[in-house]
């Protein structure tokens, strides 16, 4: 599930030395994250680009693909993944290179494990900075959010949200261009033990929050649905 705090988060390891794969996957589930393996860089892009990752823990010399042109690909593409290099590669030119390339951070090999620990929490941290959603809200002419205060200005209208449609708006703008999913929402946001559970109340609340914050809420366009798998938020223009 998409989180909004470093714990608990998805993270994807393209590693091909399987001592090295497994003894970080067994540290990062130590602390709560939910981990996948991928050992070959060509497979490892195709998991990366399926944009259900918080985090990408990566080799640069991977069979199939290297590391650096994974990196490459994923930026020119637009991916935002957060991507923390792990290799044996530590010239200085390596380094510069990786970073260049778009890369959030760099662990030359020999590494502490609570070293890369620390500096993968930092990337969360420095995501949630980054990504927080403002005290306020600018959805278009003379339509605006207090997210503190959980109004909604239309015109000269105040209406009120309540705090679980504040929880959702908060969430969605954060994972802003992530597809989120019910499941998410509901282990996420409503603090279900997990997703499995039939229930409409995510599309009910939904529905609600679309008649509070759309500009039209018949046809909206800042919670747009996903068909099939859930909901993104797009940022007013």
């Amino acid at each position: 599930m998409l989180k909004a705090d470093s714990a608990g988060q998805n993270i994807l390891i393209i590693e091909d030395e399987e001592s090295i794969a497994f003894g970080v996957r067994d540290a990062l589930q130590h602390h709560g994250h939910q981990v996948d393996i991928c050992m070959d860089g060509e497979a490892g892009l195709e998991r990366a680009r399926a944009g259900r990752y918080d985090l990408l823990v990566l080799d640069l010399m991977l069979p199939g693909l290297s590391g650096f042109e994974l990196i490459e690909r994923l930026r020119a593409e637009g991916s935002r993944l957060r991507i923390v290099v792990l290799s044996a590669k530590s010239e200085e030119s390596d380094i510069l290179r990786g970073l260049e390339l778009g890369a959030d951070d760099y662990v030359c090999k020999p590494f502490s494990p609570r070293e890369l620990l620390a500096r993968i929490e930092a990337q969360f941290r420095r995501f949630e900075m980054d990504t927080a959603p403002p005290p306020e809200l600018q959805l278009g002419p003379g339509l605006s959010v207090d997210l503190q205060r959980l109004e909604v200005h239309r015109g000269e209208e105040v209406i009120a949200l309540t705090p679980r449609e504040g929880d959702i708006l908060r969430y969605l703008v954060q994972h802003r261009g992530k597809i989120v999913t019910r499941d998410d929402l509901l282990v996420d946001v409503w603090n279900y033990a997990n997703g499995n559970v039939e229930t409409r109340t995510v599309d009910i609340h939904i529905v609600g929050l679309r008649r509070k914050i759309e500009p039209e809420p018949a046809q909206p366009v800042l919670i747009q649905t996903v068909r099939g798998k859930g909901y993104r938020w797009h940022d007013a223009t």
